[in-house]
């Protein structure tokens, strides 16, 4: 099976993309629904984000406290670093075991902190999802009611998006109508079936550096 990375800055329309995709009937792996569950009550990363950070972390409904947290590790890049050893191995971990169990020529694995959690060479190829910087900022603010100071720390607590392209093999560029990214996300569609079915569909993502772009 052909595993397809979906990554993307923050605000960069990655879930937009993902249901065009699965119009087509495609299989979604999100990390983003994977970390939601782990960190609910009683799974073994809420007990030890808990044990870490405190009982500050905590709402008063016993669930996690997602902006306190998130606040907490934009403060302090070690509390950053000690939720993504709690986080990273286990999601990771779900995203193989999730996959494994599919029986579909090709999936897609949205993952947006591929690039930063070094899980690129999990996947067959990257599909990045580009926005320039400043539609970036403003869909972030407008999306998540930020500051343009918090939502610009957001951002740049991820990697560059030069970095990110520079380990794509497809971009999609996000500034353009519905219509024009469904043509788009249908070429891929079908790129992607006939890179299952060839022989070579097992090799693992080898850095072509965006030989196949969608970018106008």
């Amino acid at each position: 099976m052909l595993k397809i990375g979906l990554t993307g800055g923050i605000a960069s329309g990655k879930s937009t993309i993902c249901h065009l995709f699965s119009h087509h009937g495609v299989a979604i792996i999100d990390a983003d629904i994977i970390a939601r569950q782990l960190v609910k009550p009683n799974q073994l990363a809420f007990t030890e984000i808990v044990a870490t950070f405190g009982q500050g972390v905590i709402q008063a409904d016993g669930q996690l406290d997602r902006s306190a947290l998130r606040q907490r590790i934009f403060s302090d890049p070690q509390a950053k670093i000690q939720l993504e050893q709690i986080l990273h191995p286990k999601i990771s971990e779900q995203l193989q075991q999730q996959s494994d169990a599919l029986n579909v020529s090709y999936c897609i694995l949205a993952i947006p902190l591929l690039i930063e959690s070094k899980l690129q060479h999990s996947v067959d190829r990257i599909l990045v999802i580009d926005i320039e910087k400043q539609r970036q900022l403003e869909r972030l603010c407008l999306r998540d009611k930020m500051t343009v100071t918090e939502a610009k720390a957001m951002i740049n607590s991820q990697c560059s998006r030069e970095q990110r392209l520079a380990f794509a093999d497809d971009v999609i560029a996000n500034n353009q109508s519905v219509e024009k990214l469904n043509t788009i996300i249908s070429d891929l569609d079908q790129k992607y079936r006939k890179l299952a079915n060839s022989p070579t569909s097992g090799c693992q993502h080898a850095n072509s550096h965006g030989q196949y772009t969608f970018s106008k």
